[in-house]
């Protein structure tokens, strides 16, 4: 089991100062452990962490004993993306636990790979319920099944480890294939004789216009009156 030895957190010490100085403040609790305040060395947790995950059973070394707990959230910092709070659930003895576990899928889906289909991955997680003993780091789901494109594999038919119960829904969709449509692109074809006859036909229409408004300005202009020349 993987271990993070800890310190218990005096209430008036100060958070920011204790990050710089290279450490993440903490608290345990359970359902019959009051929560506790406590600190861990940052580069020692980040390292189980990324071990751990929020599904593996850890043995906290604190001043008064160990704990075993899940590492139940993580708070994180939103400039720097560096983890700033953790929680931790602690777990008692002979008592079942229900997480989230993160799915793994393997293998290569047949009506991806010969029948040009998409795979579509549903969900990333599955909800179980098991002793602290016989939690999985992950579940691996075989995409090896995906034949057909109507294939589909649902939450009843992962296969989970031994001792542990699902409670996602059976019939959840976990990943499915679905054929690949494509993409129609829809020519317009241009008439380049049609619109070389309707331009002819407007330059036509225009001269017409003009020569007769020509006509029309010329009838309606009147006739200049002849002055007699000055003797």
């Amino acid at each position: 089991m993987l271990t993070l030895k800890g310190e218990l957190r005096e209430g008036k010490a100060k958070l920011a100062e204790m990050r710089k100085e290279g450490f993440i403040p903490a608290v345990y609790y359970g359902h019959k452990q009051k929560a506790t305040s406590c600190v861990f060395h940052m580069n020692e947790f980040k390292k189980i962490w990324k071990t751990a995950g929020e599904s593996t059973v850890i043995s906290l070394e604190m001043p008064k004993g160990k704990i075993n707990a899940l590492i139940y959230e993580v708070q994180m910092d939103p400039v720097r993306g560096e983890p700033i709070h953790a929680d931790f659930y602690v777990i008692e003895k002979g008592q079942e636990v229900q997480i989230s576990v993160p799915i793994e899928f393997i293998g290569v889906a047949p009506a991806v790979k010969d029948l040009g289909a998409n795979l579509v991955k549903v969900l990333y997680e599955l909800e179980i319920k098991a002793q602290p003993e016989n939690l999985p780091h992950n579940i691996s789901v075989d995409l090896s099944s995906l034949v057909a494109l109507d294939s589909k594999i649902s939450a009843k038919d992962v296969k989970l480890p031994k001792g542990v119960t699902l409670v996602t829904h059976p019939g959840e969709v976990v990943a499915a294939v679905a054929e690949a449509k494509e993409e129609v692109i829809e020519e317009t074809v241009i008439d380049l004789a049609s619109i070389e006859v309707e331009k002819k036909g407007k330059k036509e229409e225009e001269g017409e216009t003009a020569e007769e408004g020509a006509g029309t300005s010329a009838e309606k202009a009147p006739e200049k009156e002849k002055v007699a020349p000055k003797k």
